[in-house]
Parts: C-alpha cells; structure tokens; sequence
C-alpha cells in the first residue's frame, strides 16, 4: 500500500539542494510525483507531493523532519484525498498598478466570489512606458459549476479601475 505525503521545504539556496531531497525520498522507496520550487532572496522555497510505501512513511517523515536533509526545514504530512466538488477551473492573469494590500485584497475577492485558488503566481514588472512596477498575478482558480466566471472577474475588477482582469476557461 502507498502512502501521499506532501511536504514544504525551505533552506538556504545551494547547488544539489533539490538532489539531496531526492536522495532521501529515494532512499525510503519514494516516487516523486508533483514539486513547485523557486529560489527567493537567496532561500529555496518549494512544495512537494511524493508517493512512497506506507511502511515506509513515518521513517521518511522523521529523516526529513530531523535534519538528515542538509539543513533543510520540512514539514511533511499524509495527503488526505476527498471527493471533490463539481468545479470549473479557470487560468486567470491580473495587473495593475501595484499597491500595500493588493494580494489580500485579490485574495479576498476570489474567495468572496466562490473561488478558490489552486496555483498564484505573484511578482512586480516594470510598465512599458513609464518604468512604475506593476502588479502581475497569474494563477489557476476553481469555481463551483454554478458560478459564471463573469462574477469572478467582476469581483476582481471591483477591487479598482486599474486593474485588467484576463480569464480563460
């Protein structure tokens, strides 16, 4: 029996960080299934589903939890899989002049309008002409089957006159 385990990990950034992760995951049986990972100011951030044998799984999640991962700091849990809701996703890609509260705010409106967001990527990039960092968020969302997605950019544009709101389903 297989046991899912996803896990957050975050250390300083470093050549064979990742590699060091895998070693150990491998090492327990483990099967690397899904990752997210960036460097920020120089720490590595990432966020790792993996797949290994039940039998297997509290001692990976004690090697990984006790520093046997280089210097690594990893919160690892057991997936606990439900049955998900009838949902549509939807890609999504906000910008606007960037301001203090705007990622609360984005945030806010997308759960007020029945979203909920299942990948955000958010970052400034400077305006064409003016050189004025702006906002950029880009992201998938899921909304429930009997919400229009026109309710959810409608929320998103509520939020001010600068923001442009582009949505594919």
């Amino acid at each position: 029996m297989k046991t899912s385990l996803v896990m957050t990990v975050l250390g300083n950034d470093r050549p064979g960080l990742v590699r060091s992760l895998a070693d150990t995951v491998a090492r327990h049986g483990g099967n690397w299934l899904e990752s997210r990972m960036a460097r920020l100011a120089g720490q590595f951030a990432g966020i790792v589903r993996i797949e290994c044998p039940s039998d297997q799984a509290d001692a990976l999640i004690q090697v990984l939890q006790n520093g046997d991962a280089s210097g690594l700091t990893i919160l690892a849990v057991r997936e606990e899989a439900t049955e998900p809701l009838a949902r549509r996703t939807l890609t999504v890609d906000v910008i606007g002049n960037d301001r203090p509260g705007i990622v609360r705010e984005l945030t806010a409106a997308i759960a007020n309008a029945g979203g909920n967001i299942e990948e955000l990527t958010t970052g400034l990039e400077s305006a064409p002409m003016s050189g004025q960092p702006m906002f950029r968020a880009r992201g998938v969302l899921s909304i429930p089957e009997n919400i229009e997605s026109t309710a959810l950019v409608a929320a998103i544009e509520g939020l001010g006159g600068d923001l442009t709101v582009d949505v594919a389903v």
